[in-house]
């Protein structure tokens, strides 16, 4: 990569002062630096003869990196990870055994929190050698989310040892802070790794895992059929990070099938605009398939779930968690005031915790001391800093740095109310410290001059009114103002006396200046000024000039902006030229006291986050860089980078200029046949030259069907034409074109192939016609041929053929000049077709068509006028007519017939067709209706047309009259029962000519409104959405045409509902052995509504219903055939044609008591079998062997009569109460389980299986080993 540097005096000096470079070691991964510039003989640098090797371990073993170091002198060794320093013993083991060159880190029971890169170093007097591995932790499912440093150590064994209850009797985990739906939960889960399954489900509380993975795969099934209406791919799915500046993004690639889909963008299920430039909170900016959206100026209510919608189909989730949120200031700093060696407060509220917070003197980081005291409260929100004994070097800005955002505020320090009495100023008391040893003395108080003292300190006072300070002002007829200036430059503070009081003094935060301060004070007259010829960051502070009794105070800013040295902006001013394809670094050092971001502009646009794909921006510690992986013209163009920090900003620019070959002429290439002159070529120069001046273009000839280009000249480069005359006719050719410069020959603009055409031909002459025709010869004429090779004809070839032959015979063997030409020599009444080729001195050209077909016999007579012509059929757009062919007398049969049309409106005659009608009958189509037209036929054949035959009146397109009749068939039925509710449609089909009025009544008036008629091409429909009963009644339907011919037809409609049921049932027994059933009737009967009853029987030895009567029109049915000693239940049901009504049914049940005989059994008695064992133990227990933290499991089987009941012992003592094992008995076989076992559970176990008629033991032995890392 070719990378631009660029370095200023200071920088390469402080270069040669520092370390030499890195010396290589023969480990790889080893760095060594050297720092001194020679190294007596016999001494060496640090090196690794071993260097850490990379780790992975399971939770809970213990890690060991070893490294074997060299050098002379010895080097010491100190390890570190990137978290901070090792000094936790309890943790971190590091020793060395002496006189030993291996050292030894040794971390002990790891934890997820270890996981990180270690770092060895080994210093001596001459150099330093750095390696570092890395350990990885592979954690335990359920133990990934916790925080293992806040559980105390000697917990872990019963941890272990309590792991499967803790699966079966977990707690759920603690509510989110925020609600999310569980349908946007599983969204979440479907756009996430499945490496964070299960951190989401332990937030959100899903403790069906298995479960979760068989729904998730049908989801992401229904999502993807869902997605591909309007998704072809999705892909490169990026979850919302945050970056540095404080912006979250998130990113994917869509390929839509439509790109008209609109996209929107949801958070928590509610949809949030979006812009497409920086200038709202939501952005979204897309290039090609990339979509890349950003969320500015985070705040904590934008935490939640973000989705990514097409149309109304979730194509993405991602979520932005509130810690991740940079935090901001809610409460900022006040401003503290405080008396000397008194304590100084300041606290300020985030809106989330912040560890990192620091905390800033004059942009000065501070550490926790005795002087000051860092305070965090335990949500960490609010930061407190107490400045103790606080003095006038502590008054200045103090800052909270919370990264993007911080508060600030002065300190300001007051004099105590006992240094001395007060005086007449505003602010404050002057005193004079005149010795260390002497103490201060009063200098007001005294009447002492202020500048008899060598350092004085000016404090403000207390209790001066504000009177008293704006008196103090009239002494002074321009105060001091506030100014600011820039580091390094010079600051002049400047007041003017009303009167003269004297030299005055001039003070900094209260500290009297003198020349070893490096100022200058100059008395002008009553103009008092104070020049700082080269202002430091040191010399920013409260300027105060005292003059007598009164004073003026002003403040002096030092901005510290960003500096780049001149001789780097001095090189930026020359352009940077390179090649395309070329990768492209530019680096600017500057220098800055203060953190500085840096922004990369090309032609006024950033570069970072937008179009400008493979740009990468870097910014490291006193410098900036810019890097194109590969440079295009495109590329060119002008850059600028303006470094700003808190103090101000700077810029430097520079010109990058990319070169390359010329791009292809613009298109397209117009190739054009000049005939002798050759092939002339066109184009259009290139849009771009690369960056170099155009030399000329290179013109390339390809023949078709190879594929070697050959050069065939070049063209200036002003000039965009070219003509090839050596190209050959007849033959196919393509060209090219290529703009040349200095970088070479670009891509080439290429042509399509193209015919040059050969010397032309004549072309085909017109189809001849006949002029006459006999039984001995046809007679022909034609037009000659036109366009090129038609100039110079010699003359024409006639050809003839038999009609239905392929053949082609030669008529004359030398052309003929004239364009007519009788044919002789045929057969009488043979079917002949002809055909001409002109011919030219190159050769006869291409033959025209053929001639019409025509009869080498002697004419015919045209044939005689047909014969009863009448009109069959008219329509409103068509007439039929029908005829019969003329009288033949002979041989003047007609061949075909012409009908002709003449409106009443004009005299001409037109045609109704192409050619002629073969029979004697045609229908004439396309008329106007109600038009009336004259009709004539005549008939033709080979002789000509025949005598015309019209009608004598005028024929109208309009159909015959139909009186209007109904197409109701016998099978219709003339009463419809409608139920109530159901929508009635009844269609009435009917023919009439033309179309007649159609009406329809109800019970003799105009249908209501809620009724619908429709009327089309013969069919009426009546149309009810939903019947009622008002709907009940006769309708007609009445037609009437234009002559007062009508037609009616009527039917009935019944709208019904299904009946009512009936009332309570009553049974008697009027006859034995029968039973009466009677109820009461239905209230519809009352209405008239006809139904009809139907009677069921369910007996106690038949379960279900069954019908014993059916259309029933009484109330009352008596039943036969009654068996004593049965129960039977009647029901009856009210039907009509429209359904069913509900049952009602008996409320007891009819009985006929059956008389039996008592008959008695006597059982036999047997003898109960013995079954009653004692216990004893099928299988019994076996001894185990097993290592530290498995699980041991003790079973046997037992048996006995009644059921043994087992107890477990260990050493003789019960188990019953042992919370860290558990027992299960299964149909005799007992099982004593200990989920992890230790070295405390070895011994001797024992189970007693006992019941009434006895006991059995079985003993085992359980040794446990330990377990060795």
């Amino acid at each position: 990569m070719q990378e631009i540097n660029f370095h200023s005096e200071e920088e390469e000096e402080a270069g040669r002062m520092a370390g030499k470079s890195p010396k290589k070691s023969s480990i790889p991964g080893v760095s060594i630096r050297q720092l001194v510039d020679e190294i007596p003989e016999g001494c060496s640098t640090p090196d690794f003869k071993q260097k850490p090797v990379t780790l992975a371990l399971p939770e809970g073993k213990n890690a060991i990196f070893r490294a074997v170091v060299c050098g002379e002198p010895n080097p010491e060794v100190h390890w570190q990870s990137t978290r901070g320093d090792l000094s936790n013993s309890s943790k971190y083991q590091i020793s060395s055994a002496p006189g030993s060159k291996e050292h030894v880190l040794q971390i002990t029971k790891l934890t997820g929190e270890d996981s990180d890169l270690y770092c060895c170093t080994a210093v001596n007097a001459y150099g330093e050698a750095t390696c570092s591995a890395r350990l990885t932790v592979i954690e335990v499912g359920f133990r990934k989310n916790r925080k293992r440093q806040k559980e105390p150590q000697e917990d872990l064994r019963k941890e272990l040892m309590d792991f499967r209850k803790m699966l079966k009797k977990r707690a759920p985990p603690p509510a989110p802070d925020k609600k999310t739906e569980s349908e946007q939960v599983w969204q979440l889960l479907m756009a996430a790794d499945r490496k964070d399954y299960e951190k989401i489900c332990m937030q959100y509380g899903i403790v069906d895992f298995r479960g979760m993975l068989r729904k998730l795969q049908e989801m992401k099934k229904e999502q993807e059929d869902r997605m591909a209406q309007y998704v072809t791919a999705i892909a490169n799915l990026r979850h919302i990070r945050v970056t540095k500046e404080g912006v979250a993004t998130f990113d994917l690639e869509l390929d839509l099938k439509n790109l008209e889909s609109k996209i929107y963008l949801y958070k928590d299920g509610e949809m949030i605009p979006y812009g497409f430039d920086n200038q709202i909170k939501h952005c979204l900016r897309r290039l090609g398939k990339r979509y890349h959206f950003q969320i500015q100026d985070l705040r904590p209510e934008d935490a939640g779930l973000y989705q990514v919608m097409v149309e109304d189909t979730v194509v993405f989730s991602t979520e932005l968690e509130a810690s991740t949120i940079p935090p901001r200031v809610v409460v900022p700093l006040a401003e503290a005031r405080c008396e000397e060696q008194g304590d100084a407060v300041f606290e300020c509220t985030l809106s989330n915790p912040c560890p990192s917070a620091t905390w800033l003197f004059q942009h000065r980081p501070l550490r926790p001391s005795d002087k000051y005291e860092v305070f965090v409260s335990p949500d960490g929100l609010t930061h407190r800093l107490v400045v103790k004994g606080a003095s006038c070097s502590d008054m200045g800005l103090y800052s909270l740095n919370a990264g993007l955002h911080a508060s600030s505020a002065w300190l300001v320090v007051e004099g105590g109310k006992d240094k001395g009495p007060q005086t007449t100023d505003t602010d404050g008391r002057l005193q004079s410290r005149k010795d260390t040893q002497e103490g201060r003395s009063d200098v007001y108080g005294q009447g002492q001059d202020a500048s008899q003292s060598p350092r004085s300190r000016y404090k403000p006072g207390t209790g001066c009114s504000s009177s008293e300070a704006r008196g103090s002002m009239n002494h002074f007829s321009q105060g001091l103002t506030d100014t600011e200036v820039q580091l390094g430059e010079a600051a002049i503070l400047s007041c003017t006396l009303s009167s003269d009081l004297g030299s005055g003094t001039w003070f900094k935060d209260g500290v009297e200046l003198t020349a070893q301060d490096g100022v200058i004070v100059e008395q002008d007259g009553l103009t008092h000024r104070l020049i700082l010829s080269h202002v430091e960051g040191s010399q920013a502070g409260r300027y105060t000039f005292v003059a007598g009794s009164h004073h003026s105070e002003a403040s002096l800013t030092v901005q510290d902006p960003p500096t780049i040295t001149p001789d780097v902006t001095e090189t930026l001013r020359e352009p940077l030229v390179f090649k395309a394809g070329k990768p492209v670094t530019v680096k600017i050092p500057f220098r800055s006291h203060h953190p500085v971001q840096a922004a990369w502009r090309k032609d006024g646009d950033e570069l970072v986050g937008s179009n400008h794909k493979g740009v990468q921006v870097a910014l490291g510690d006193g410098y900036t860089r810019l890097c194109l992986p590969s440079v295009c013209r495109k590329d060119s163009g002008r850059y600028s980078v303006t470094l700003r920090s808190e103090e101000g900003c700077v810029q430097a620019e520079f010109t990058l200029q990319v070169i390359d070959k010329p791009q292809p002429p613009q298109g397209p290439l117009e190739v054009q046949d000049c005939h002798k002159a050759g092939v002339c070529l066109r184009w259009r120069p290139p849009r771009d030259h690369g960056g170099q001046v155009l030399q000329h273009y290179v013109v390339e000839r390809r023949q078709a069907g190879r594929s070697t280009w050959l050069k065939v000249g070049e063209s200036p480069a002003d000039s965009t034409s070219f003509t090839d005359a050596s190209v050959e006719r007849g033959r196919k050719y393509a060209f090219r074109v290529r703009a040349v410069t200095s970088e070479g020959a670009g891509d080439a603009l290429e042509s399509e192939e193209v015919l040059v055409a050969p010397e032309a031909l004549p072309g085909p002459p017109s189809a001849p016609a006949i002029l006459s025709a006999s039984s001995q010869s046809v007679t022909l004429t034609w037009v000659a041929p036109r366009g090129p090779g038609s100039a110079h004809i010699l003359g024409y070839l006639v050809e003839k053929r038999k009609k239905g032959s392929n053949i082609w015979m030669p008529v004359n063997e030398q052309p003929v000049a004239e364009r007519r030409y009788t044919v002789v020599d045929l057969r009488q009444g043979c079917q002949y077709e002809f055909r001409v080729t002109a011919v030219a001195p190159l050769g006869p050209g291409e033959p025209g068509p053929p001639s019409d077909a025509v009869f080498a016999r002697d004419p015919m007579r045209p044939p005689g006028p047909v014969r009863d012509l009448r009109v069959t059929d008219a329509s409103g757009t068509s007439i039929t007519l029908n005829w019969m062919g003329p009288d033949t007398q002979d041989d003047d049969e007609a061949q075909g017939y012409i009908v002709e049309l003449c409106g009443s409106d004009t005299h001409q005659w037109s045609p109704c067709h192409v050619g002629t009608v073969p029979g004697t009958t045609f229908t004439a189509k396309g008329l106007r209706p109600q038009e009336g037209y004259f009709v004539r036929v005549t008939a033709v054949n080979d002789g000509g047309r025949g005598q015309p035959t019209s009608l004598d009146t005028l024929v109208h397109a309009m159909p015959a009259t139909v009186c209007p009749k109904f197409l109701v068939d016998s099978s219709t039925k003339d009463t419809l029962m409608v139920k109530v509710g159901d929508s009635i449609r009844v269609p009435v089909s009917f023919e009439a000519t033309p179309m007649p009025e159609v009406t329809w009544l109800k019970d003799g008036l105009p249908l209501p409104k809620r009724s619908v008629t429709t009327v089309k091409d013969g069919l009426t429909q009546l149309l009810i959405p939903a019947a009622s009963l008002s709907d009940r009644g006769r309708y007609t339907v009445r037609l009437k045409n234009l002559q007062g011919k009508e037609a009616t037809y009527s039917f009935f409609i019944s709208v019904a509902a299904c009946p009512q049921a009936p009332g309570s049932i009553y049974l008697q027994e009027n006859v034995p052995g029968a039973v009466t059933v009677q109820w009461e009737p239905s209230p519809d009967e009352a209405r008239g509504i006809p139904l009809y009853y139907t009677v069921m029987m369910r007996s106690s030895s038949h379960g279900s219903w069954r019908e014993v009567a059916d259309r029933v029109h009484t109330n009352r049915f008596t039943l036969l055939g009654v068996l004593p000693g049965h129960e039977y239940h009647f029901r009856v049901l009210a039907k009509n044609e429209l359904g069913t009504s509900q049952p009602s049914d008996t409320s007891q049940p009819w009985c006929i008591p059956r008389q039996r005989d008592r008959i008695t059994v006597k059982a036999p008695t047997y003898r109960e079998p013995n079954l009653s064992q004692k216990p004893r133990f099928l299988v019994g227990l076996r001894a185990h062997l097993l290592p530290q933290g498995c699980e041991c499991r003790m079973t046997c089987a037992v048996q006995g009569s009644p059921q043994p009941h087992v107890t477990w012992f260990k050493n003789d003592q019960s188990l019953d109460r042992n919370p860290a094992m558990y027992t299960t008995d299964m149909l005799g076989v007992c099982s004593l389980v200990i989920p992890s076992v230790s070295l405390k559970d070895s011994g001797e176990y024992k189970a007693v299986a006992e019941n009434p008629l006895g006991q059995a033991v079985s003993t085992a032995t359980l040794i446990v080993t330990e377990y060795n890392s």
